[in-house]
């Protein structure tokens, strides 16, 4: 039984935490309402389109690209190390699967393209010769020969990271499409995903800090792919390895330089991409918490870069057209983030907002950039226009 003087002090401490509780909801409501009015300002500032998706006309005109640079062996840019007089010889004897495309990187992430979009959008006018391309590449004996070059000792860091990522996301596409043509060409491919895949074991633990450049040596955007390899197959022990490796080299991030992208070339935003992966790292709570103090508030002008398509004074230069790929690059995973985050995230209008900007912009000028862009850029438009990572 409870004394007049304790019933009068245990009403007063209720009616002090209610005031307490009024006092903190006036207080976040007064701190998110300037937040929200800033967020509606943005968004109202940004010219919007709709979502880009692949439709067949796209899809088509996408994947002639692909089928006239895969087996196209000049011009080329080989990445290879010379120890000898008998190693300098023409792309097509070294790796006659990946010889075309300008570079190998582009030639695997060539035939990735005509797999994603055989598998997405079949009845094209342009089966038949994608798997004529297909067929005459992904053999068994070009693959043993890709792997034999892959294995020499002077080779041991070709095309890492970037071309070992993208020749998992290649292995991965073909397991993942239920049709005999992709099981013996997945057939063909596995040795060589399965040596890189041990190359990564091995490579990962010894990287002392990541890689964070606009270009192929980014680490963050390798991962990705290989992340999503290592899932699709079940190699646990290459998931383990990203996945730990991520939150060693990623994990307590914070405040990325937004304002410095993008460097002159960049094809890759080493903030967004590193976000990109580590969406795939954590559930969605932890991914929500640091993202928060990875990136910078979007009405902050440490995120400006971002709310508006990189500038490409020159498309025809090969390098500086790297510019076009970051466009798409950056709308991709603008739309990845967006779909990590809760959806009643005030972030996620105006990401999906930004994604569709930036993906506009660089569609606008992919047509305009002559073989030095075109024999890559196809494949990142259907990287982006095909979800890849947001859904099945």
């Amino acid at each position: 039984m409870e004394l007049p003087g304790q019933d009068r002090i245990a009403r007063q401490r209720r009616v002090g935490m209610a005031l307490l509780v009024m006092v903190g909801a006036i207080l976040i409501l007064t701190l998110l309402w300037p937040w929200r009015r800033q967020d509606a300002s943005l968004q109202s500032g940004i010219t919007d389109g709709p979502e880009i998706a692949l439709d067949p006309a796209q899809a088509s005109r996408f994947v002639r690209l692909s089928i006239d640079c895969v087996g196209r062996p000049f011009p080329n840019k080989p990445g290879l190390i010379l120890d000898g007089a008998d190693t300098l010889r023409l792309p097509q004897d070294l790796t006659p699967a990946f010889y075309g495309c300008f570079d190998w990187h582009s030639a695997v992430h060539g035939h990735w393209a005509m797999v994603r979009v055989l598998s997405r959008l079949p009845g094209l006018p342009e089966d038949q010769a994608m798997r004529a391309k297909l067929d005459a590449h992904l053999t068994a004996d070009n693959l043993r020969r890709e792997l034999a070059y892959l294995q020499a000792e002077r080779n041991k860091t070709f095309e890492r990271p970037y071309g070992w990522g993208w020749l998992l996301r290649l292995s991965a596409e073909l397991h993942g499409w239920n049709d005999p043509d992709a099981r013996r060409w997945e057939t063909a491919v596995r040795p060589v995903a399965e040596l890189i895949s041990a190359q990564t074991i091995d490579y990962l633990p010894r990287l002392s800090a990541p890689i964070r450049a606009g270009t192929h040596d980014n680490t963050a955007f390798a991962m990705v792919h290989m992340l999503d390899y290592a899932r699709a197959l079940g190699d646990t022990r290459l998931e383990e390895t990203v996945v730990s490796r991520a939150r060693e080299l990623y994990g307590k991030d914070q405040d990325c330089p937004v304002a410095y992208e993008p460097s002159g070339e960049d094809f890759i935003s080493p903030c967004l991409v590193e976000a990109d992966l580590m969406r795939r790292v954590l559930d969605q709570a932890s991914f929500r918490t640091w993202l928060s103090s990875f990136l910078p508030p979007v009405g902050s002008t440490k995120f400006a870069p971002l709310l508006s398509p990189v500038e490409v004074r020159d498309r025809q230069d090969p390098r500086i057209g790297h510019l076009i790929g970051l466009g798409l690059q950056r709308a991709w995973s603008l739309r990845g983030i967006a779909a990590s985050l809760p959806p009643n995230d005030p972030r996620v209008d105006l990401y999906r907002k930004l994604a569709r900007l930036h993906a506009h912009g660089a569609m606008q000028q992919m047509f305009d950039s002559g073989y030095g862009g075109e024999h890559w850029l196809a494949s990142f438009a259907i990287y982006l226009t095909t979800g890849v990572g947001i859904g099945p």
